[in-house]
C-alpha cells in the first residue's frame, strides 16, 4: 500500500475501513499448483461459518458505502458554505458525523469478524490436521520430515489464519469500492472521471514495476542473507578445527566478501523499499494538480461545482488506493492458497490400515513369521523368506550388522508396515486379522531412543495404562530399577520432566521407559538397542530390570551389544534380509560363523 503524505493530502480526506498489510511486496511468493480446488476446499471452511460470512459482508458494505457517500457529503457542504446556506449546512454536519460513526463501527465490525472468522477457521483446520497425524501410517512419518508435518499445522495454517484475518475483507472491500466510486465519479462528471483514470492507470503500472523489481532484489537479499547465516553457524560450529589448522584469516575473507556483498543488495532493497511511498505520492500529487485544474476549468465552464471538485480529489485518491492493495494482496493470497494446498495434501492421505476385528480371550504369545518378504522402497528388499517361530515365553535376540533388517522384523510384527508377501501369525492367527489397538496393547516395545513427555514422572509411567493407581504406578518402577533415584528426587513421582526428561541421564530416562512397560503388563515384549546408549554400570541396571520384564513373556531382544543376549533361549543371525545362524549361545559359538566372528569382534580384540 502506498503510503499517504498527509501534509499533501486534502483536509477532507479521510481514511475509511482500515485495510490489511502490504501483503507480499518484495518477498518470495509460492504459488499454488491446483489453486481453484484448493479455494473451494477452502471456500467449505467458510460455508461452515455462514453467520459470521454474513456479519463480515454486512460490515464490508456498509464500509464501502458510508466511504463513498463521505465524500460526497464534504463536496456538499463545501457548495453549502459557498452559498452561505446555513441552514443547509447544520444538516450536512450531522448527516456526516453519522456517516462516520457508522463507519467506525462497521470497520469495528469488519475487523472482528474477521478475526473471529479466522481463528475458529484454524481452530477446526487444525483439529482435522491433529487428528490427521494421529492417524497416520508410519511409513508417512518416516518418509517425511518432522519439521514438514510441523511447517503444515503451524506456518501453513497461521498463513491461512492472516489472510482470512486481514485480506479476506479487504479483497471484497476493494472490489465494491473500486466498482462504486467509479460509478459515483461518472455521475458527478464522467469528463473528469475519464482524466483522472489516467493518473490512476500510471499509479498501477509504476506500482507494478517497483514491486517486480523489489521482489528480485529481495529475493537476492534473502539468498545472500542465508547464505551468510549458514557460513557463519559453520565457522562457529567448527571453530576448534578451523583454529586447528590456521584457517582464520581464510574464514574471515570469505565471511568479508559474503558480508559485502550482502550489504550491497541490503541497501538497493532499502532504497527501492523507501522509494515506494514517495513516487506514490509524487504520481498521486501530480493527479491532485490535474484534477484541480481541469476541475476548475470545467467548474469555470459551470459543469461542475467546487464541492465536487474537492469530492473528486478523494475519489481519486479513494479509487487507486484497494486496486494497489489489491495488487498487493495477490502474493498474500497465493501463498496462502498454497500453504491450504499443502495442508489438504496432508489430510488427503490414507489413515493407517485398520483391517482386522478379531480378539483373543487369551494371549499366549505364541509368534511366527511365515515366508515373509518385504521392501520399504519397491526394488530394494529387505528381508528374503524370512521365517521364525518363538514359542510363548521364549526369548529370542536378533543380532547382525546394521541394515541386516533386525529392526524391520520389528515394525512388521507392530503392524507399523504391512508385509509384501508371507504372513505374520499370533498364537496362529494372521496379525492382519486382528484388531489394531489390540495387537497393540498385547505388545510393549522399548526402544534405543527414549520417549517421555512434560508431565510428571507419575504421568509417564501411566503412559501405557491410564487406569494404573499409584501402587501399581510404584511397583512397576521397583520392578525397573527406577525407583531407588525417582525416591531421591525432592518431588519423587510428581517431579515434572522438561524437555523430554532433559534433567535426567540417559539411563534414567531408559529406566522409566522400562517401567512404563512394566506397567503395560503385555504378554510380547520387544526391547529393540535399550542399552546401547549407557554405560556398563547403567546398563547392568537397565539389564536387571529387563530380566525382570521379561519373565514369562514372549520377547524379541535386538542387541549389538552381545553380553546382553548371551542367555537367549534363541539367538537369531541375520545379514542382508537372510537368517543366517539359529541357536542358543553355546551353540552358535561351537559353529564358528557369524555369531562367532561377532563376539570374538566384541570380547576378544578380533581386528575387524
Amino acid at each position: 500500500m502506498s503510503k499517504e503524505n498527509t501534509t499533501q493530502a486534502p483536509p477532507q480526506q479521510v481514511n475509511f475501513g482500515g485495510r490489511g498489510p502490504r501483503g507480499n511486496m518484495g518477498k518470495p511468493v509460492e504459488k499454488p499448483k491446483n489453486a481453484a480446488g484448493t479455494m473451494k476446499r477452502l471456500v467449505r471452511y467458510l460455508a461452515a461459518e455462514k453467520g459470521l460470512m454474513l456479519i463480515l459482508f454486512l460490515a464490508v458494505i456498509l464500509v464501502t458505502l458510508t466511504s463513498l457517500a463521505a465524500p460526497a457529503l464534504q463536496g456538499e457542504g463545501i457548495d453549502v458554505i459557498l452559498k452561505r446556506e446555513w441552514n443547509a449546512l447544520g444538516r450536512v454536519v450531522v448527516t456526516l458525523l453519522c456517516v462516520y460513526l457508522v463507519n467506525v463501527l462497521c470497520t469495528l465490525a469488519q475487523t472482528l469478524s474477521a478475526a473471529n472468522l479466522s481463528q475458529r477457521i484454524v481452530r477446526k483446520m487444525r483439529h482435522d490436521l491433529f487428528e490427521k497425524i494421529d492417524n497416520l501410517p508410519i511409513p508417512y512419518l518416516d518418509s517425511h520430515s518432522n519439521g514438514d508435518v510441523m511447517s503444515r499445522m503451524t506456518n501453513d495454517v497461521e498463513n491461512i489464519s492472516n489472510t482470512i484475518a486481514q485480506s479476506l475483507g479487504s479483497l471484497f472491500s476493494g472490489v465494491l469500492t473500486v466498482a462504486g466510486t467509479v460509478a459515483v465519479m461518472f455521475y458527478y462528471c464522467w469528463q473528469l472521471t475519464i482524466i483522472t483514470m489516467v493518473t490512476v492507470v500510471i499509479t498501477v503500472i509504476v506500482t507494478k514495476y517497483l514491486s517486480h523489481t523489489m521482489r528480485k532484489v529481495y529475493r537476492k537479499r534473502s539468498k545472500m542473507l542465508g547464505q551468510l547465516n549458514g557460513h557463519s553457524e559453520e565457522m562457529i560450529t567448527g571453530y576448534k578445527t578451523i583454529v586447528a589448522y590456521n584457517k582464520q584469516k581464510d574464514v574471515m575473507e570469505e565471511f568479508n566478501r559474503t558480508s559485502d556483498e550482502l550489504t550491497e543488495v541490503s541497501i538497493q532493497a532499502e532504497i527501492l523499499g523507501g522509494s515506494m511511498g514517495p513516487v506514490m505520492n509524487c504520481i498521486s500529487n501530480v493527479g491532485f494538480v490535474i484534477v484541480s485544474a481541469f476541475g476548475g476549468y470545467f467548474a469555470l465552464k459551470g459543469l461542475i461545482t467546487v464541492g465536487v471538485i474537492s469530492a473528486f480529489i478523494i475519489y481519486a485518491k479513494q479509487f487507486s488506493r484497494p486496486i494497489n492493495e489489491i495488487a498487493q494482496l495477490y502474493g498474500t493470497i497465493q501463498t496462502a492458497v498454497a500453504g491450504a494446498e499443502r495442508v489438504f495434501e496432508l489430510l488427503d492421505q490414507p489413515d493407517e490400515n485398520n483391517d482386522g476385528d478379531l480378539e483373543l480371550d487369551t494371549v499366549r504369545g505364541e509368534i511366527t513369521f511365515s515366508h515373509v518378504n518385504f521392501s520399504y522402497v519397491p526394488g530394494k528388499q529387505v528381508l528374503y523368506d524370512f521365517d521364525l517361530t518363538v514359542k510363548p515365553g521364549e526369548k529370542i535376540a536378533l543380532v547382525g550388522a546394521t541394515g541386516s533388517g533386525k529392526t524391520t522384523v520389528v515394525n512388521l510384527l507392530m503392524r507399523f508396515y504391512p508385509v509384501d508377501s508371507g504372513e505374520i501369525l499370533i498364537d496362529g492367527v494372521n496379525i492382519q486379522k486382528l484388531r489394531r489397538d489390540f495387537l497393540r496393547h498385547n505388545t510393549a516395545i522399548v526402544l534405543q531412543d527414549t520417549v517421555l513427555f512434560t508431565d510428571t514422572i507419575e504421568e509417564n509411567i501411566r503412559y501405557s495404562n491410564p487406569e494404573a493407581d499409584e501402587k501399581s504406578i510404584q511397583y512397576a518402577a521397583q520392578m525397573s530399577n527406577s525407583a531407588r533415584f525417582i525416591e531421591k528426587l525432592p518431588k519423587k513421582y510428581k517431579t515434572l520432566l522438561k524437555q523430554a526428561g532433559a534433567q535426567l541421564s540417559q539411563g534414567q530416562r531408559q529406566l522409566l521407559t522400562i517401567a512404563r512397560a512394566v506397567l503395560a503388563d503385555p504378554r510380547i515384549l520387544i526391547l529393540d538397542e535399550a542399552t546401547s546408549s549407557v554405560d556398563t554400570r547403567t546398563e547392568k541396571r537397565i539389564q536387571d530390570a529387563m530380566v525382570r520384564l521379561m519373565e514369562n513373556r514372549t520377547s524379541l531382544i535386538i542387541a549389538h551389544r552381545l553380553s546382553t543376549i548371551q542367555d537367549a533361549d534363541k539367538i537369531v543371525v541375520m545379514d542382508k534380509g537372510h537368517v543366517v545362524e539359529l541357536g542358543n549361545h553355546e551353540e552358535l559359538l561351537a559353529q564358528k560363523g557369524k555369531y562367532y566372528e561377532l563376539y570374538m569382534t566384541q570380547f576378544a580384540g578380533k581386528a575387524t
